[in-house]
């Protein structure tokens, strides 16, 4: 993603601040909140195939929220979000600076609501919440770079029924994530989402990209998930149709299994397998763990959250990537340990 420029940049922040220190005393039904998140790593690379980067540690933040809410009204609220991190690519200097992350205005009525602005996508955010580590790892489309969690376009999300067992999510946006328009094209994104009780959720999800330069994107994705007081297990397939400049096409098919354990009131157990069937041309581009872009690849992860309090949580955890199917020989894999720490206020 295309940050903006370090001027905007410098703005956000002035206007992060000009808001906590003038915004008025709200009206009569109206409500204003300011919160945020941080979490990040102590990272070892103890294996990788680049041998630059074997032995390399340190400190990283992976994401800084800085989030502002307004309710105007009992059917109208706004947001403005910020997020800075670390470069993840083992080698830039930069600091952090802040960009926009959310800007929206929504409305809401009764079991719909509209969203206008720059809002997240239904791509991964229901199967994001049940991952519920996103502090350790995207989930596998946001991880492969097969699809965007923010747009600028319009969206809406609600239930088909009194019970919210039948919800959707629709967005029609730019296709470009958090950057501006540079096209005519466009993307529609659907996930319908089914919850026959409360213990189990049904997802299937389509987007399509029209990109320019005949290079349009065809994604569909289901997700089983279930849960319950000994634990949750989700279950996520997708597929993604990449057309070629020139005719062709690339075609990526990957499965991501994942769950969690209380393991005592304080500590969580959880692990995740993820599976790329198919060489990922942008694999090369994947921010804070190394992939081969040639190769197909499989993605283990393992570790224990330990809740110091319940907004402050310390996850030590081991990733690996072990790769195969490249033109000659596998390269070889990456060994990730890391403390992984993530609080809230």
């Amino acid at each position: 993603m295309n940050l903006p420029s370090r001027p905007l940049r410098t703005a956000l922040s002035i206007l992060f601040a000009f808001l906590m220190l003038t915004v008025p005393e709200p009206s009569r039904g109206q409500s204003a909140s300011f919160k945020g998140l941080v979490f990040g790593d102590a990272y070892w690379v103890a294996g990788s195939d680049d041998s630059a980067l074997e032995n390399r540690n340190g400190f990283w933040f992976r994401r800084i929220y800085l989030t502002f809410d307004f309710a105007i009204s009992e059917t109208w609220t706004a947001r403005l979000r910020t997020e800075m991190n670390s470069k993840g690519d083992f080698s830039s200097k930069a600091k952090l600076e802040p960009f926009a992350k959310d800007v929206y205005v929504r409305w809401k009525g009764g079991r719909h609501q509209l969203t206008f602005g720059l809002s997240g996508t239904p791509t991964w955010s229901v199967i994001e919440g049940f991952w519920g580590y996103r502090s350790v790892e995207k989930t596998l489309l946001d991880l492969q770079k097969m699809g965007a969690s923010r747009d600028i376009g319009v969206a809406a999300k609600g239930s088909l029924d009194a019970e919210k067992k039948i919800r959707y999510n629709v967005m029609l946006a730019n296709g470009n994530g958090a950057s501006s328009e540079t096209n005519k094209g466009k993307k529609g994104l659907l996930a319908l989402t089914f919850y026959p009780t409360p213990s189990v959720i049904f997802e299937v999800y389509g987007d399509y990209d029209d990109r320019p330069g005949r290079s349009d994107r065809v994604t569909v994705q289901g997700f089983v998930g279930v849960k319950g007081t000994s634990g949750r297990l989700g279950i996520q397939y997708a597929y993604q149709r990449r057309d070629v400049a020139g005719g062709g096409s690339v075609n990526l098919n990957a499965l991501s299994v994942f769950g969690a354990k209380p393991l005592s009131k304080q500590v969580t157990g959880f692990a995740r397998f993820d599976r790329v069937f198919d060489p990922n041309p942008d694999a090369g581009k994947i921010s804070y763990v190394p992939f081969a872009d040639n190769a197909r690849s499989s993605l283990a992860l393992v570790g224990v959250d330990i809740a110091a309090h319940p907004q402050v949580h310390f996850m030590p955890n081991v990733e690996a990537v072990f790769f195969d199917g490249a033109d000659g020989a596998a390269p070889d894999p990456t060994i990730m340990p890391r403390l992984t720490f993530f609080y809230t206020f």
